[in-house]
């Protein structure tokens, strides 16, 4: 047993998982971490890069059908999935050796198979057993079906199978047009198949602002959408659902089911040990600490943000802690991006937000046209920026966007939120020109001299 003590076992290898490993054997711990199956979890293997890598390929042709206007001509634009995919893999294998080499620079021993709970500082793999004084929680999350009749269909499919297709379908019903099924509409409707958005709620993607989701949805004219609507079952017919009482029918050759995600709690010996789960989430402080002493949880399985970048802090901010220096998890001025065509991003308060924290606000949208490196680049794209500020404070509350690489810029929003800054300071830094980061003070103009 004593070559199976450890100073800290994490038990799971996503990014919130191997992130805080890293962290802590470079710090100079003895760490153990368990994954069951490749490193790099759902978001380098199933998730964040490989739709990335995809809809990179999906830009690359659609700019090549458009670049006429440009004065850029070619014969003809194809897109072969064939090749799209080897270089998805090529991506995802490249990036999961570079995790495999961090955990071997800093002594990180990696055990592949599905851990499981003794006790509070007892895991089991298989048949060896691994005590710690620390445990990481990191087991992320898996995608939610929902109980309807023919969710079992082999046509059916979740976020993970759809990357692992070897034809285009003819036509795709998308299930939920949240952030996942969204990214996936505007892959697939760019390679100019007939795609078909279903969502429940009276909006697309809910966690962006009002104003900015309409936006991305009116920006996507080739995506029906069907707003509103129930459900009920997937037969050979297609999928049936209804809306306003009424029954409705969308026929397509795939479907994929994306509703979103629930944390995996389950299988790895909770029961044991006493862990406070509440309804499905493991339960954090802002220390990232559970209910159990020495116990933390991170990332998805928290149930807080299914962000990837949220996972890495919250590794942090845990790793902190355990080695006893200040650190808390903070969520006003985590960034969220959409990569869709448009791009969305936003982070902070909405206008609705705010105003429901108590803040009285004032509000200023500008259309990307008016920016000159947007106008350059990006003139087939619709977009505009939308500014909150506190009316009483005028410090800067939230920055929301769509159009252009937007992804690119939100993280400069969030270091602004994060500090606390007012219109004033920065409307006093420098933004380089031509950029489209000068949308965000050239916004900021908009509020008033």
């Amino acid at each position: 047993m004593e070559n199976n003590s450890y100073d800290l076992i994490v038990l799971g290898g996503g990014p919130g998982g191997y992130r805080a490993a890293e962290r802590a054997g470079a710090q100079g711990k003895k760490v153990l971490l368990i994954e069951k199956e490749n490193l790099g979890g759902v978001c380098l293997n199933h998730g964040c890069i490989p739709t990335k890598t995809l809809l990179h390929s999906a830009k690359l042709y659609r700019h090549g059908r458009e670049g006429a206007q440009y004065g850029v001509h070619f014969e003809e634009a194809r897109f072969d999935l064939s090749a799209a995919m080897k270089w998805k893999a090529r991506v995802v294998d490249t990036l999961i050796k570079g995790v495999a080499y961090q955990m071997k620079r800093f002594n990180v021993t990696v055990v592949q198979g599905v851990g499981s709970f003794v006790d509070r500082s007892t895991l089991k793999v298989g048949n060896d057993t691994y005590q710690a004084k620390k445990v990481i929680i990191a087991t992320g999350s898996s995608p939610v079906i929902i109980p309807i009749p023919g969710a079992d269909r082999e046509n059916v499919v979740t976020s993970r199978q759809i990357l692992e297709i070897t034809k285009l379908p003819e036509s795709l019903v998308i299930i939920g047009g949240g952030v996942i099924g969204m990214e996936f509409a505007s892959f697939f409707s760019s390679l100019d198949i007939k795609v078909h958005v279903i969502e429940m709620l009276e909006e697309i993607v809910p966690v962006l602002d009002p104003e900015i989701a309409k936006a991305l949805r009116k920006a996507n004219p080739d995506i029906d959408f069907t707003l509103g609507a129930r459900v009920e079952k997937i037969d050979d017919q297609g999928v049936h659902f209804t809306k306003d009482g009424s029954p409705g029918l969308i026929g397509g050759e795939l479907v994929l089911m994306s509703v979103g995600r629930r944390p995996n709690t389950a299988g790895i010996g909770l029961e044991n040990i006493g862990l406070d789960i509440g309804r499905s989430a493991i339960g954090v402080d802002e220390h990232m600490r559970t209910n159990l002493p020495g116990v933390y949880a991170v990332g998805d399985v928290t149930g807080k943000s299914l962000l990837a970048h949220c996972a890495y802090r919250m590794a942090d901010v845990a790793i902190k802690d355990l080695m006893g220096q200040a650190a808390r998890m903070r969520y006003n001025a985590v960034p969220s991006v959409i990569y869709t065509l448009p791009e969305a991003a936003s982070c902070g308060l909405s206008r609705e937000g705010a105003e429901g924290a108590g803040f009285e606000v004032r509000t200023a949208n500008l259309p990307m046209r008016a920016n000159g490196r947007f106008l350059a680049e990006f003139d087939r794209e619709p977009g505009f920026c939308k500014i909150v500020v506190d009316k009483q404070s005028n410090v800067l509350l939230g920055v929301h966007m769509v159009g252009g690489n937007c992804s690119e810029l939100i993280f400069g929003a969030a270091m602004m939120i994060e500090a606390e800054l007012r219109v004033q300071d920065v409307k006093d830094i420098i933004f380089p020109h031509p950029t489209v980061s000068e949308i965000i003070p050239d916004t900021l103009w908009e509020l008033g001299h």
